[in-house]
């Protein structure tokens, strides 16, 4: 039996390798949030949500697979409920069973498959019980699928039959053998035989002439006979306890594999259950096959900073069609990273096969997704934070050589730890290297020299994004298309801090760098301070 509710064609490999580089994407898009509010307190649920997240689909199909039994999981939440109840309570028999544990020898084996496979039994049948509810509810394919293959392989009849050959494999009556007298008068070509059915009628039974037998009896105190009889009794079983043990196995592995495929979509639901109750919408993303780049999403949220203040947050919009380079500049505190990541984080559930947090999302398939972040400074001092930042990007350049497609890169405050110059002359030469490869990348960024460059030289596959900055200097954390910003505006949260009037702080520039704090916009080409 195959359960295939990951896959249309396969089932889902919980210890798959994840990619090199999800700890990184991991920590930047603050997925460790995400990933326990999926797990609801189970470590079972969590691991498995953590390897679906990061183990990416790139067919259309298989995503498409997904959402319609999602779909399906959210109109029927008590089936899911009732099947993931029946796997693990099929799991709970098989570690609680004392009989587990018997000997290897073939008598041994038999007699404790015999007993899994009859305690599996009632579990067999309320599986069977819930498909055909399933069947009546369900409109997925993968749904449809598994609820006709249980009706199918567990029928009425099936199940029975099932019933009567374990009570028929305890051999309560003994054990029939059969064999051939070998070379040298030796026993070979050992067979177990079905037992003889006993006549139905008593008295037949008790007074009717019976066949002629040869038998003998071993004395209690004869060891070396009774080995003698194991060895022939273990002979005999060895062939058909291998059979059952083997029928046993593929049912306890059956219910490993729907447990952990069913573990998914718990995780899916208990992440609904979270963001619904706090008003937050979402949508099932619309996956686009096209030769050009594709990024649209209303009402875009990060769900991670929603479960972190257990509230609703400010939701962006954004238009991409086409545009396969994003930079996002303006004021500090304004929200761009945090709108960095809620792409990051819709981008890697649409890929996964889940819902993403927005009223409505449409993208491309990605071969990857990476992300370049700002990091602390190397404590051992071993490397600068400038030579630590170029490592990881080299990093990153060797993963994707090694992935074909275009991937997804994001990059945050990226080449800042350097000069303004010198950072925007290599974050350019990186970015184009990296768009000759058909990469779409999202920059989040102060460096206006690099942003200027194409908002100049590339408006048409450029989309240019800031965060938007209230006249009295408040943030909206509202990201919308605009020109370069050529300040981040740090005198804001001076004053917020502080609590200090403009007027009243002290500017060590002089007049000239006065003029810049109280003009939105530097002249292009002018150079400008981040805050005071």
């Amino acid at each position: 039996m195959k359960v295939f509710l990951m896959y249309p064609d396969r089932d889902f490999n919980m210890s798959e390798p994840l990619p090199s580089h999800h700890e990184a994407l991991a920590q930047d898009m603050d997925m460790a949030i995400l990933i326990e509010a999926m797990g609801g307190g189970d470590r079972f649920i969590t691991e498995v949500a953590k390897a679906a997240l990061f183990q990416s689909l790139y067919v259309p199909d298989h995503i498409l697979y997904r959402q319609e039994i999602l779909q399906d999981a959210f109109q029927n939440e008590e089936l899911i409920e009732s099947l993931y109840a029946v796997t693990s309570e099929a799991l709970e028999v098989k570690r609680r069973s004392w009989f587990t544990i018997l000997g290897a020898s073939p008598s041994s084996i038999l007699y404790s498959s015999v007993l899994l496979l009859q305690a599996y039994l009632p579990l067999l049948e309320e599986l069977q019980r819930i498909a055909f509810q399933g069947l009546g509810r369900c409109v997925s394919r993968g749904f449809r699928r598994f609820f006709a293959m249980i009706q199918q392989e567990l029928s009425d009849e099936y199940l029975q039959f099932l019933g009567r050959y374990l009570k028929t494999l305890r051999f309560e009556q003994g054990i029939m053998i059969r064999a051939q007298l070998g070379t040298g008068n030796k026993p070979v070509d050992y067979q177990l035989q079905k037992p003889l059915a006993p006549d139905p009628h008593w008295l037949r039974r008790l007074f009717g002439r019976r066949s002629p037998s040869y038998s003998f009896s071993i004395d209690p105190r004869d060891e070396a006979g009774g080995r003698a009889l194991d060895e022939i009794r273990n002979r005999g079983l060895n062939t058909g306890a291998n059979a059952v043990a083997q029928a046993a196995d593929h049912v306890e592995s059956f219910f490993k594999v729907l447990r952990t495929e069913l573990a998914f979509y718990k995780a899916c639901l208990n992440l609904k259950q979270r963001l619904s109750a706090m008003g937050e919408p979402l949508c099932f993303p619309e996956v686009v096959t096209t030769e050009t780049a594709l990024l649209e999403g209303k009402d875009l949220y990060n769900p991670c900073l929603s479960l972190t203040s257990g509230k609703a947050t400010v939701k962006n919009d954004i238009q991409a069609r086409g545009k396969n380079l994003i930079i996002i500049t303006g004021v500090n505190e304004g929200g761009k990273s945090t709108f960095l990541r809620s792409l990051g984080v819709a981008q890697l559930m649409m890929q996964a096969g889940l819902f993403v947090p927005a009223q409505r999302f449409r993208a491309d398939i990605r071969s990857g997704i990476f992300t370049h972040y700002r990091r602390k400074e190397d404590r051992t001092m071993s490397s600068g934070k400038f030579d630590e930042e170029l490592k990881r990007m080299s990093q990153i350049i060797d993963q994707i050589r090694g992935t074909p497609g275009a991937p997804l890169i994001l990059f945050n405050e990226s080449f800042a730890s350097t000069n303004e110059r010198e950072g925007s002359e290599i974050a350019r030469q990186i970015v184009q290297a990296l768009l000759e490869i058909g990469a779409k990348i999202v920059f989040v960024t102060h460096l206006y020299t690099f942003a200027h460059y194409f908002y100049e030289r590339a408006a048409t596959t450029t989309l240019m994004l800031r965060a938007d900055r209230t006249k009295e200097g408040g943030r909206s954390f509202k990201i919308l298309e605009g020109a370069p910003s050529q300040r981040s505006h740090g005198e804001d949260l001076y004053r917020k801090i502080f609590e200090t009037p403009l007027g009243d702080i002290q500017n060590p520039y002089g007049k000239e760098e006065e003029y810049f704090i109280d003009k939105e916009e530097n002249a292009p080409g002018e150079a400008s301070h981040e805050g005071l």
